[in-house]
């Protein structure tokens, strides 16, 4: 869990990937990368194939998830990442995923995320970002805690791996109105609040699962233009292009930004320890609710981190996901 003393370790904002895992061998480790088949998760699944890991690509498209994994298996010369279709958005999907998983498993990464211009919904009733970028991925890791125990035992130690963003900064999880059935919707602040469930999750998780090996820790990629923004209003364009151009970010290659990714998932530093927010390679200074997003572009907000906040979702989640 968190503490006073940050951890800190060599890597930078221009670290990528190849960095990380300089002389790294992941032979043996068993990973699931969530949102495959696109930006960051195209690069964090052929960084962890090029070290030798053995990845599975959870992905929605699995005509898509194929042909990035032909062409990974082509650029490494490694073994083809394995494809498997998975819709964090439905619940039957993930439940189907889980159901067909049969092996040991040592790396989780939550990679996948969707924004929206507008309100949408699932089937369910469930607003859409905070449905596939927390509910889906709690689901996931909850129906995978057994597969993550039995890789602990096999490689001392199994990790979960959160993406999340500056933008949680924006709103911590309004638990009266999780799913805009009442208050005004804007794309941002749900976007927000999924991101802040996403670091929470990382909290809990380890809270709970620490003592079956299983450490779960949260990552901010920074500014990296990915498909992630093919969704954006012109207003929340206009935010972004602001936001950079006051310097509360710089764009990002997308090995530059999955660099923290790697960070998380291999270093030995975070092998065992989690409930971390990592930014640039580093685990994030906590700064106020109440900070401005362009005074603090580089921390995390205390309720990104909160205990009791992260017990009170984890079991609004878990209601939610088993309700009929």
């Amino acid at each position: 869990m968190t503490s006073s003393t940050l951890i800190t370790t060599p890597f930078t904002a221009s670290s990528t990937t190849n960095d990380v895992l300089h002389s790294v061998d992941l032979t043996g480790v068993r990973a699931v990368v969530t949102g495959a088949s696109s930006g960051l998760g195209i690069e964090t699944t052929r960084a962890l194939t090029a070290a030798g890991a053995e990845v599975f690509m959870a992905v929605r498209n699995t005509a898509a998830g194929a042909a990035v994994a032909a062409d990974i298996a082509s650029s490494t010369g490694r073994p083809a990442p394995r494809v498997r279709q998975l819709d964090l958005a439905d619940r039957a999907s993930v439940t189907r995923f889980v159901a067909a998983w049969d092996q040991p498993l040592h790396l989780l990464i939550n990679n996948a995320g969707v924004v929206t211009g507008g309100l949408e919904r699932t089937v369910d009733g469930w607003e859409l970002q905070f449905a596939t970028n927390h509910l889906g991925h709690f689901a996931l890791a909850q129906g995978l805690h057994s597969a993550l125990g039995n890789g602990a035992v096999e490689r001392d130690g199994a990790r979960i791996v959160v993406l999340s963003s500056t933008a949680h900064m924006r709103s911590g999880v309004d638990f009266d109105d999780l799913h805009f059935l009442r208050r005004a919707y804007d794309p941002q602040i749900a976007y927000a609040q999924s991101k802040t469930a996403n670091s929470l999750f990382a909290v809990e998780a380890t809270r709970l699962w620490a003592s079956d090996g299983i450490v779960a820790n949260t990552v901010n990629p920074g500014g990296v233009a990915t498909g992630l923004q093919r969704s954006f209003t012109p207003e929340q364009k206009a935010s972004l292009d602001a936001a950079e151009s006051a310097g509360v970010f710089a764009y990002k290659t997308t090995e530059q930004g999955a660099a923290s990714t790697l960070v998380a998932a291999v270093r030995p530093e975070f092998a065992h320890t989690g409930g971390h927010y990592l930014d640039d390679g580093q685990e994030a200074y906590t700064v106020p609710n109440n900070a401005s997003l362009g005074d603090h572009p580089h921390g995390v907000k205390e309720w990104a981190l909160d205990l009791a906040l992260a017990e009170q979702l984890w079991a609004v989640s878990t209601e939610l996901i088993h309700s009929a």
